[in-house]
C-alpha cells in the first residue's frame, strides 16, 4: 500500500561521476577480456569492436566485474573513466563463452523466501540447470535469475511454479573461464573460409566501423607476453595498409619477470620490445588497495594529456599527475622509486611511476630507446605527433584523390597543409610544419603514372626532459654587501 503524505517532501539523488575529458587524437583500442555473461547476448560482444564515451556505456557494451585480472577490459574501463577521466574507448572483448567456458559442478543452494544465491561469478544463464529434487525447473515459468552486483546469480522461484515451496535447489551448468583465454586469443587470426577476424586482427575494422582512426593501441596485462608484446608492435605501422599508431606495453613485474628496477632492461629485450611506435612501461600501480596494469594508466594518461591540450598529441604524458597510491609489482607488492632509479629505467627506454609530491607518470622514450637516438623515434611525443600528421594528411585530402593532377590541386593541397601548419607554429606546437611540391620529385614518368609527390618538413618540439640551473658563489657581492 502506498504511504499516504500530507506536507513538503525533498529526495536527493546520488552525485553523478565527473563527465571525461574527451578526445581522439590519442584514440585508445583495447584488447582483451569482459565478463560478457552479465549481457542479454553475449555473443554480440565477442571480436567486435565497441565504441563508448561514458562507463555506463561501457558496463552495457561489455559487462563490469571488478576482477580485473580475470577482465582486463573492466581494469581499462576503471582506468578511463573512474581513474583518469578520458573518453572514448574502442573495446575489444575475445572472451567467448563458445570456447572459453567450464562446468558447473553440482550444487545445492538454500532457498529463503522464496529466493537463492548462486555464489558463482561468470554464470551463462542460458546454460542454467535447476532442478527441485530431481524434477528441473523451467526457467521464467517456475524461477527467474538475475544477477545481483557482485555477479553472483539470485534464483526466484515464481509462486505456484514448480519449485514453489522448496528449500533447497540443485544447480549445474556452465561458466565463463578467463583462464582458458590464450595469448593467441588476444594475437588473433582470420579464418580461411569465412574470413572472421578474431583479437588483433579486428583493429582493421575500427574505422570502416566506427569512422574513427585507432592512436593507442593495448592489451592490459598480456602484453607482458612477449608474442602480444610483438604483435602489438608490428599492428601499429599499417593498419588498413596505410594508418599509424603506436602502442603502450607492459613489461612483465610478475614473478619469473622483473621484479626489481635493475631487472627492467633484461626483462625488456627479453620480451623484444624495442620498437618506436611502443610505450614500454614497469611496473603496475595501485588505487588504494586495487592493482591496475602499467599499460592501462599511461594510455588512459595520453589520452586525457591528447584532449586537455586541444586534441593534439604534441605534449609528452611524462610528468603528469597521476591519483594513484603506490607502484607495485604484477602480485601487488609495493615498488618504492626514488628519482635516481626512476631514471635509470627510463634510460632502458621504459616508463614509470615516480612520487614527487605525487605520482606522475615519468618516462619519454619510446621502447627504441636507447637502441636509437633519432629524435623522430626516441621520444613518444614526436612519434606521436608525426603519425597522427600523417593519418590527417591521409584522410584530409582521399577526398582529391583521382582528382585531375592540375596546378589547381597542387595549390590547394599545399596553401590548405601550409596555413594549418602555421596555425601549429603560432601556437607552439611545432618550430616547422610546412609542405612543398618539388618538381625534381616529381619526375615525367611519375607524373604520367597518375603519381604526385608533396614534400613535408615537421618538427614537434620536443620535450624540455632536463633543465639545468648553474649556482654560483659571487665573493664580490659579500665585499660589496659588507663595504
Amino acid at each position: 500500500m502506498a504511504t499516504y503524505e500530507h506536507g513538503v517532501y525533498t529526495s536527493e539523488n546520488d552525485t553523478g561521476l565527473v563527465a571525461p575529458v574527451e578526445g581522439t587524437a590519442g584514440l585508445q583500442v583495447i584488447i582483451g577480456t569482459a565478463p560478457v555473461n552479465l549481457l542479454a547476448n553475449p555473443e554480440e560482444a565477442v571480436n567486435r569492436p565497441l565504441l563508448v564515451y561514458r562507463k555506463k556505456e561501457a558496463v552495457e557494451a561489455v559487462g563490469y566485474s571488478d576482477d580485473f585480472e580475470s577482465f582486463t577490459l573492466s581494469e581499462a574501463i576503471s582506468a578511463n573513466f573512474s581513474v583518469v577521466g578520458t573518453a572514448p574507448l574502442v573495446l575489444i572483448n575475445v572472451l567467448d563463452p563458445a570456447k572459453h567456458s567450464a562446468d558447473i559442478e553440482s550444487t545445492k543452494v538454500q532457498v529463503n523466501s522464496g529466493v537463492a544465491v548462486l555464489n558463482v561469478t561468470g554464470v551463462l544463464l542460458d546454460k542454467l540447470v535447476v532442478k527441485k529434487d530431481a524434477t528441473a525447473l523451467k526457467q521464467d515459468a517456475d524461477y527467474t535469475a538475475t544477477f545481483n552486483e557482485d555477479g553472483a546469480v539470485n534464483i526466484v522461484l515464481v509462486p505456484g511454479g514448480a519449485g514453489d515451496g522448496a528449500t533447497t535447489l540443485t544447480v549445474t551448468g556452465k561458466k565463463l573461464d578467463p583462464g582458458k583465454v590464450k595469448n593467441t586469443d588476444i594475437i588473433g587470426s582470420v579464418d580461411v573460409a569465412t574470413g572472421k577476424e578474431t583479437g588483433l586482427e579486428v583493429i582493421r575494422q575500427v574505422r570502416p566501423l566506427l569512422s574513427m582512426t585507432p592512436g593507442i593501441l593495448l592489451a592490459p596485462r598480456y602484453s607482458a607476453d612477449s608474442t602480444v608484446a610483438a604483435a602489438l608492435q608490428a599492428k601499429t605501422k599499417e593498419i588498413e595498409g596505410v594508418f599509424k599508431a603506436v602502442c603502450v606495453v607492459d613489461i612483465n613485474s610478475a614473478t619469473g619477470g622483473a621484479t626489481k628496477y635493475t631487472d627492467v632492461k633484461k626483462q625488456k629485450e627479453q620480451q623484444a620490445v624495442s620498437n618506436a611506435n611502443a610505450y614500454a612501461v614497469w611496473p603496475y600501480a595501485k588505487v588504494g588497495n586495487v592493482v591496475y596494469s602499467g599499460s592501462s594508466l599511461a594510455a588512459a594518461l595520453t589520452a586525457y594529456t591528447d584532449a586537455v591540450n586541444d586534441d593534439t598529441p604534441n605534449v609528452s604524458p611524462s610528468n603528469k599527475t597521476l591519483a594513484i597510491s603506490t607502484a607495485c609489482l604484477a602480485d601487488g607488492t609495493e615498488v618504492v622509486l626514488d628519482q635516481e632509479q626512476a631514471n635509470t629505467i627510463n634510460s632502458f627506454g621504459v616508463a614509470t611511476f615516480l612520487n614527487m609530491n605525487g605520482f606522475r607518470l615519468w618516462g619519454n622514450n619510446t621502447a627504441a630507446y636507447p637502441g636509437t637516438t633519432d629524435p623522430k623515434d626516441r621520444w613518444f611525443s614526436v612519434r606521436r605527433f608525426l603519425n597522427w600528421a600523417a593519418n590527417t594528411f591521409i584522410l584530409t585530402y582521399f577526398q582529391k584523390v583521382d582528382s585531375p593532377a592540375n596546378p589547381r590541386l597542387i595549390e590547394a593541397i599545399v596553401d590548405s597543409e601550409n596555413v594549418r601548419g602555421n596555425g601549429f607554429v603560432a601556437r607552439g606546437i611545432c618550430a616547422r610544419y610546412e609542405i612543398a611540391y618539388n618538381s625534381d620529385e616529381n619526375t615525367t614518368t611519375d607524373l604520367l603514372d597518375g603519381k604526385l609527390t608533396f614534400h613535408q618538413y615537421i618538427t614537434p618540439y620536443i620535450p624540455a626532459e632536463k633543465i639545468k640551473d648553474i649556482i654560483e658563489f659571487d665573493p664580490d657581492a659579500l665585499a660589496t654587501a659588507l663595504g
